[in-house]
C-alpha cells in the first residue's frame, strides 16, 4: 500500500467506527454468522491456498480452516453476553454498572505460521464488540487477508469497517505510532514483538 492508501483506508475505518459502534451487538454478531458461512464455502479453495503460501501439507490444511471457524462460532456465540453490561451492586437511589465501551481502529498483525487462527482470535472479537478493523498479514500469506476481506463483503459488513493493508515493516511501525489507532494485536517473532512494543511505547 502506498502512503496515501495507508492514509485513506485509517481516515475510513475512523468514519465507519462511528456508525459500527452505534449497531446493536446482536446484528453484528449476526454478520459474522454470515462471514463464518461465506468462509465455510470456500473451505477446500482455502485449504489448497494455504499450501500454496506456508508450504503445509494438504491433508493438514483443512484443520486449520476448521479450526478457524470453531474459534469464530464460539466467540460469536459468547459475544453478547462478554460485552453486556455488568450490574456492580445495588445502592439505593443508584443503577451501578460497568460497561464496555468499542475503543475504534484495531490494527491485527498476523503472522504466517498458523495465518487463519492468529489473525480470527482478534479481527472476530474486536468487529463483535464495536470496532473496526484493519489487517495488516504476512508478506507471506496475503491471500488470507484478501480471503477475509472476500467473505465479509459478501456477509454484508458495512464498507470501511474491515481493511486489508500489505504494508512493509516501516510502514506498519508508522501506522502504529499513529494516534488514530487505538489497540495493535500482535502475533510473531521476538523481534517484531519488540519493534511493536517501541513503536507503542511512545504513544502511552
Amino acid at each position: 500500500a502506498s502512503a496515501s492508501q495507508i492514509e485513506g483506508a485509517l481516515e475510513h475505518a475512523v468514519r465507519a467506527f462511528g456508525r459500527w459502534r452505534a449497531v446493536p451487538v446482536r446484528e453484528r454478531a449476526a454478520v459474522l454468522t454470515r462471514f463464518c458461512t461465506a468462509f465455510e464455502a470456500r473451505r477446500d479453495a482455502i485449504a489448497t491456498e494455504l499450501s500454496w503460501q506456508m508450504g503445509r501439507p494438504i491433508r493438514y490444511a483443512p484443520n486449520e480452516v476448521r479450526g478457524a471457524l470453531e474459534r469464530a462460532r464460539h466467540m460469536i456465540e459468547i459475544g453478547p453476553e462478554a460485552v453486556a453490561d455488568i450490574d456492580v451492586g445495588r445502592k439505593d437511589g443508584f443503577t451501578r454498572f460497568l460497561r464496555r465501551e468499542p475503543l475504534g481502529v484495531v490494527l491485527t498483525v498476523a503472522a504466517w505460521n498458523y495465518p487463519y487462527l492468529i489473525a480470527i482470535n482478534s479481527v472476530v472479537p474486536a468487529i463483535l464488540a464495536g470496532n473496526v478493523v484493519l489487517l495488516k498479514h504476512s508478506a507471506q500469506t496475503p491471500l488470507c487477508a484478501e480471503r477475509f476481506a472476500e467473505c465479509f463483503c459478501e456477509a454484508g459488513l458495512p464498507d470501511g469497517v474491515f481493511q486489508v493493508l500489505h504494508m512493509s515493516h516501516e510502514d506498519t511501525d508508522r501506522l502504529i505510532r499513529d494516534p488514530r489507532v487505538d489497540f495493535v494485536a500482535f502475533t510473531g517473532s521476538v523481534a517484531g514483538g519488540h519493534a511493536v512494543q517501541r513503536a507503542a511505547s511512545e504513544r502511552f
